[in-house]
């Protein structure tokens, strides 16, 4: 165990890796997933269309495959990706496919009288999905993306692959180094299982935050007094 603290800084280099390929694939992840799954919701064919095709062929192939043909392959028709790059783009490309159906599923299943109750008011489809839809759908979605986020995490452990220096690259180096492998994984796991916990954390705060029946805590969230009929404002 002596080793692993010798090699804590090399360590720790890996683990800020972690995390930025993690909040960078997260944030592609959240944009792809909103944009194809809205798009699938679209009534034009040519929206709807081109993204079931990218939900289908980013969910139905292997993201270790999807990854190697953006950092390998794609030099071959003349665009040359960085290490971080592909890995980012792969990784936020595949979970968002998973996302983007979280996003259609959730938003298709609120109660028809809230579109009808929408149309009533004469709210067109956009209005409507960005005033009402969406707003209500969110809470919804907040437990799926918690799984999406921390299979994530999980899945960047594959950006070593592509000769991006992560944890797991650097533990492999220090594992290599000192031959201590039980030490050098067990390491790797709690910070892997760190991170994840504080993935969750998150996405329970946020889902108290957007909760439908959530109750205003501050005195500036409280709603104003009633005022009853015939008395002066």
């Amino acid at each position: 165990m002596s080793d692993v603290i010798t090699y804590a800084p090399l360590l720790l280099q890996g683990l800020l890796i972690t995390v930025l390929v993690t909040v960078l694939g997260a944030i592609l992840t959240v944009v792809t997933a909103f944009t194809a799954g809205l798009a699938r919701l679209s009534q034009h064919w040519w929206l709807r269309w081109p993204a079931g095709v990218f939900v289908e062929v980013f969910r139905g192939t292997s993201l270790l495959v999807q990854m190697f043909w953006f950092f390998f392959a794609l030099p071959f028709f003349g665009f040359q990706l960085a290490p971080l790059t592909a890995a980012v783009l792969a990784l936020g490309f595949n979970e968002g496919a998973y996302g983007a159906e979280i996003v259609r599923g959730t938003i298709s299943s609120r109660a028809a009288g809230q579109s009808e109750a929408c149309v009533a008011l004469g709210m067109g489809r956009a209005l409507r999905m960005r005033r009402v839809l969406i707003p209500q759908s969110i809470p919804a979605m907040l437990p799926p993306f918690c799984n999406v986020m921390v299979d994530l995490l999980k899945n960047t452990s594959l950006v070593s692959l592509v000769t991006v220096a992560d944890l797991t690259f650097r533990g492999q180096m220090v594992r290599s180094t000192t031959g201590q492998t039980t030490a050098v994984f067990l390491t790797i796991l709690v910070l892997y299982f760190v991170l994840s916990s504080l993935i969750s954390l998150l996405m329970k705060w946020l889902e108290r935050r957007f909760a439908l029946d959530r109750r205003p805590k501050s005195r500036r969230d409280q709603p104003g007094p009633l005022v009853k009929a015939g008395m002066p404002v």
